[in-house]
């Protein structure tokens, strides 16, 4: 019943809170009224319409956002970190290569060989150095066969010392040189009366000379340069030379023509001829100018010029004019790859005692001495690169020389006061030879520690009054290459070919000689190689095999060469 009541309670609560709240909504401004609903209500699309997603309001102004302005107040803070620094990346290279401005070198080999060279160089201020060179190399001789003493020495000795200014620079040097050798190329049916006459094969030459040379820059004078010689022997011959060279720019019209003028002095004399007692002289005074003027157009480029010479021939009393032609000419096929050149030109040359005794040191001190007439040198040929470490080059050429000077052997004459008088000895000859050839050369840069180079040549020749071209090859070749194995390790080789010669051959029976007959000397190999090891930058040694196949072959009639040979030594480089 008390669950009854409860409920009654609560229910009458309700209405009268209702009631109330009834009661206070009559103050509102919407009145209550009387709805007198006719049909029902049925809404149509029409009757619609769409509440805007952004309705305005009178108070849009009221509620926009204010702007808002911020105001750092800022105060330092302790801080303990500290930012690791940057490093740049670095390629790692190479130690660089410590270079000296002086060495020393000295080796010995078998029949008994000696070999000692120093070259120094001393830089005295930022353009002023001075330097030196001193080389000597020996041998007892001992090649198989020879019987007369074939023992030889070579001694120089040369200074300098070079300026180098702002607008010009120039250097003055002088040396002097002593070689020693032995007529030791006796035929055998001579070898007796040689014995017998007590031969003492042995003749020295010596020279002495000093030159200089300036150049300038910014100058129509581009440089210049004077050389003279002293040269002579022990058999009382000898000789002097001057030569003074200069090359200037002329203007002609607004162009630079390029010339170049030379001054050549040559005067010496023999004792005696081969077969009298006559003394021998000759001097000879050239006088030669050569302008050049280069054209360019695009790919092409031409250098015309020409040489002109005045002889005088103080000897013969003669005075002479040569004019030869001086033009060159290359064109760019493909780039760089391939590149055709020719040319024609000529030119008096000056020979001389030294000259014939430096190609051929078994001469005899009775030589005949004029210049060479190379009328012209017309050669036309292809060069280029077959790639970024190969190039090559072919070539033909003609040229006519006039007095070309031909070494010959001597006739046998058995004078005991002329030790080179028993066919051990050259004479010089000169005819009118014509020479056509042909050459080929290939280098190879596989890269900076390797290198190889090929080259080959062959000539035939056409002469007026000798029987041949005594002692020209018509075959040359040569091959040579340099490794460098690694740090340490280094080594090299040569290889040199020489075809066929012809020369005349005397043959005597102790009293008389014979006529004389034309021999044929045989082609020859020269193989040489060399290897070497660096122990540190200032010290090397190195090991030398020169004739590897130990071919004792002759170079001229009668005078074999040394067999197979062993050199080994050391270098060391240094600076003051």
């Amino acid at each position: 019943m008390r669950k009854h009541i409860k409920y009654i309670l609560i229910l009458l609560i309700s209405l009268n809170a209702t009631f109330v709240f009834a009661q206070k909504r009559k103050n509102d401004t919407i009145n209550t009224g009387v709805i007198d609903v006719v049909k029902p209500y049925t809404p149509s699309i029409s009757d619609a319409f769409k509440v805007k997603e952004v309705p305005s309001t009178d108070t849009d102004a009221a509620i926009q956002k204010k702007a808002v302005k911020y105001n750092i107040f800022s105060f330092p803070v302790a801080s303990t970190f500290t930012p690791a620094k940057g490093k740049a990346a670095t390629v790692e290279k190479a130690k660089p290569v410590k270079l000296f401005d002086n060495y020393a070198t000295l080796g010995v080999g078998s029949f008994t060989t000696f070999l000692g060279e120093v070259y120094l160089n001393h830089a005295i201020s930022r353009t002023e150095s001075a330097g030196g060179y001193f080389s000597h190399h020996s041998s007892g001789g001992g090649i198989e066969g020879v019987q007369l003493d074939d023992n030889f020495s070579n001694t120089k000795l040369n200074a300098n010392y070079t300026s180098q200014l702002r607008d010009l620079a120039w250097t003055v040097e002088a040396g002097f040189q002593h070689q020693r050798f032995n007529w030791y190329g006796v035929p055998n049916p001579q070898i007796d009366a040689a014995l017998g006459d007590g031969v003492r094969p042995e003749h020295t030459f010596s020279n002495a000379h000093f030159g200089g040379d300036i150049s300038f820059e910014d100058t129509y004078i581009n440089s210049g340069s004077f050389f003279f010689r002293r040269f002579f022997d022990d058999q009382g011959s000898g000789e002097n030379r001057f030569v003074a060279k200069a090359k200037i720019d002329i203007p002609v019209n607004g162009e630079e023509v390029a010339t170049q003028i030379k001054i050549d002095y040559l005067g010496g004399g023999f004792d005696r001829n081969y077969t009298t007692t006559n003394a021998l002289n000759y001097g000879n005074f050239i006088v030669g100018i050569t302008p050049s003027y280069q054209l360019r157009q695009d790919d092409l480029t031409v250098n015309l010029g020409a040489s002109i010479n005045y002889l005088n021939d103080r000897e013969a009393g003669e005075n002479k004019v040569f004019i030869y032609p001086n033009i060159t000419a290359t064109y760019r096929l493909v780039n760089d790859v391939l590149i055709a050149f020719g040319g024609i030109e000529g030119g008096l040359i000056q020979n001389s005692y030294y000259d014939f005794a430096s190609e051929n040191p078994f001469v005899s001190p009775t030589l005949f001495v004029t210049p060479t007439d190379q009328q012209y040198n017309a050669y036309v040929g292809l060069k280029g690169k077959l790639s970024s470490n190969m190039s090559y080059s072919i070539n033909g050429a003609y040229k006519a020389d006039r007095n070309r000077a031909l070494f010959k052997n001597n006739e046998i004459t058995l004078m005991p006061n002329q030790p080179y008088s028993y066919g051990n000895s050259f004479g010089v000859v000169y005819d009118d030879v014509n020479t056509f050839g042909v050459a080929g050369a290939l280098s190879v840069d596989i890269n900076r520690n390797f290198t190889l180079g090929i080259k080959a040549e062959y000539f035939t020749y056409n002469t007026d009054d000798e029987a041949e071209a005594w002692n020209l090859p018509d075959i040359q070749g040569s091959l040579f290459l340099d490794y460098q194995i690694n740090t340490h390790w280094f080594a090299g080789a040569n290889l040199i070919y020489t075809g066929e010669r012809k020369d005349q051959f005397f043959l005597n029976d102790g009293v008389t000689a014979t006529t004389p007959f034309t021999v044929t000397l045989d082609s020859f190999f020269d193989a040489n190689a060399h290897a070497g090891y660096h122990i540190n930058d200032q010290i090397s040694v190195f090991a030398k095999a020169n004739n590897i196949a130990n071919n004792e072959y002759q170079r001229w009639q009668n005078f074999p060469v040394q067999g197979i040979q062993f050199l080994a030594g050391a270098t060391f480089k240094f600076d003051f």
